[in-house]
């Protein structure tokens, strides 16, 4: 248990995550500054809050303040080459995380889930399946409560379960998970990582203080580039994959089997659950392996998986209309995670691409080009918004029919004039939400919306038809005229012109969380 009574600390980022570190801090006796460069009035809303229980909160920070720190915690959101980080290393303050913090209050085994996607969705099937195991569980994390919210509760619970960013992992030093699991390694958030290596030794360091007695679940293709890069695993091993036999749970043909020396078999039918998709498959094999070692037995297992729904926004089944079938997969931030949702989708007569994909929004250094096979062989149209719409047209161009829309309704609209029965209507976006709209909940509640509003749409609907091989066009008036006044309004706040970024209330510039 940490001590940090009278302890002068500083905190970096006045969001969500710096907020709940700051309470935690007072809660404990601490005196604690806390720093934002940014100044919304969300973030003056947390500010007073905090103020009110003794912090010394400073919004539109430019400099540290003079005071001696005995300790500097950072927000995720915080790069390791920000200039207040330099200035605190040069002064010989120590520098730790919101994950190392909360951890110094553990009092219960923890897990970890982290990997480029599915990190929510596992987390919450192993949350499910512990609880109908009768364990006391709580999750936290990228995503859920914040990690220093749960931090004092832990002594109550048989396991804490943390669904992890890579962000949080940078500053990991002594912190120790009985249970990591590491679910895939595709690539993400190249703006800030200098290399995917870089990006990958930073994932690796959910495992660099367990030991021999723990536990790393690890997909098979993950584990490759760990050993590619020279990255030990000091704990037991499970293998996982959805494409290598050899793996200790693979996937063979819907079934997730096991070949563990003592628990070999058929563990789950695949078409017995309401997951669906390869990603998925991994997803519930993992889960299935933490219940292995935290020796929860295979029934209550499975019947709890079975019973498991899709999270909203992640592949989410919206509608079928006139046998179109749209889909919300708001949370494909990265080109993996929109590729895995292609090959899910329903497959087209005689094997035909029938999806309307929708795509595009705030590039975060991504390769687009990778995906370009699947592009031929699932996609009709390809519909892309928002800043990163020209490099992934330059990127798709030569694998599929390429428009740039004006904004999410115009691509909806355009995507059920054209579509017919049998096809689907994808929203996957394989970029970031932040150009346009305030997460990737509000962007695919808005998709959901629109799918409301127009998903009746059929060939004949008075919305005019639009040629394809020309350059993209503003919705008309009329179209406008003939759509619900509140997704008009939605619509003109998604796609009003940005200001320059150190004068935008829902975009400031580093904004640390």
């Amino acid at each position: 248990m940490a001590h940090w009574t009278h302890q002068q600390i500083l905190v970096l980022g006045l969001g969500n995550r710096g907020r709940a570190a700051c309470e935690l801090l007072v809660h404990h006796g601490a005196r604690v500054t806390a720093l934002d460069e940014a100044d919304t009035p969300a973030l003056r809303a947390t500010a007073a809050a905090l103020r009110a229980r003794g912090v010394d909160t400073r919004l539109a920070a430019r400099a540290l303040p003079a005071t001696r720190f005995d300790l500097a915690v950072l927000s995720p959101a915080v790069m390791q080459q920000h200039d207040f980080v330099r200035q605190l290393v040069a002064r010989g303050v120590p520098v730790t995380g919101v994950l190392e913090l909360a951890a110094q209050q553990f009092q219960c085994l923890t897990m970890v889930i982290t990997g480029t996607n599915g990190k929510g969705t596992t987390a919450e099937l192993v949350e499910q399946m512990l609880q109908d195991a009768q364990r006391r569980v709580m999750r936290a994390g990228h995503g859920a409560r914040p990690v220093c919210d749960v931090a004092d509760h832990t002594r109550e619970l048989d396991y804490l379960i943390l669904q992890l960013g890579v962000f949080h992992l940078e500053t990991v030093q002594y912190f120790r998970p009985a249970v990591a699991v590491l679910l895939n390694l595709a690539p993400d958030h190249l703006n800030r990582y200098a290399s995917r290596e870089d990006f990958i030794r930073c994932a690796a360091r959910v495992f660099r203080q367990q030991q021999a007695f723990d536990w790393a679940i690890v997909q098979s293709e993950a584990r490759a580039q760990l050993q590619a890069l020279g990255i030990p695993l000091p704990a037991k091993i499970i293998t996982f994959s959805a494409t290598d036999s050899q793996a200790d749970l693979y996937l063979d043909r819907g079934l997730l089997v096991s070949q563990l020396p003592d628990w070999t078999g058929p563990l789950l039918n695949m078409d017995q659950c309401q997951l669906r998709g390869v990603h998925n498959a991994e997803n519930l094999m993992a889960a299935l392996a933490v219940g292995r070692v935290l020796r929860v037995p295979l029934e209550s297992m499975v019947n709890s998986l079975k019973s498991c729904l899709p999270g909203a926004h992640r592949f989410q089944v919206v509608a079928e209309r006139n046998g179109v079938q749209f889909i919300n997969d708001s949370k494909a931030t990265n080109v993996d995670a929109t590729q895995k949702a292609l090959v899910s989708v329903r497959p087209g007569a005689g094997g035909q691409p029938n999806v309307w994909l929708i795509a595009g929004g705030q590039d975060k250094g991504l390769d687009f080009h990778e995906i370009g096979p699947v592009l031929n062989q699932r996609v009709k149209h390809a519909f892309l918004l928002g800043e990163a719409a020209p490099k992934i047209r330059a990127a798709w161009g030569l694998f599929t029919p390429c428009t740039v829309v004006g904004s999410l309704l115009e691509a909806v609209t355009e995507a059920v004039k054209h579509a017919t029965p049998g096809d689907v209507v994808l929203l996957s976006p394989a970029c970031s939400s932040f150009d346009q709209f305030r997460n990737y909940q509000q962007r695919g509640e808005f998709f959901c919306n629109a799918v409301q509003s127009l998903g009746g749409a059929v060939p004949g609907d008075p919305l005019p038809a639009r040629d394809f091989s020309g350059p993209a066009a503003a919705p008309t008036a009329a179209r406008r005229r003939s759509l619900p006044r509140r997704l008009v309004r939605e619509n003109s706040r998604a796609t009003k012109p940005k200001k320059p970024p150190h004068k935008n209330p829902r975009r400031p510039p580093r904004q640390l969380p």
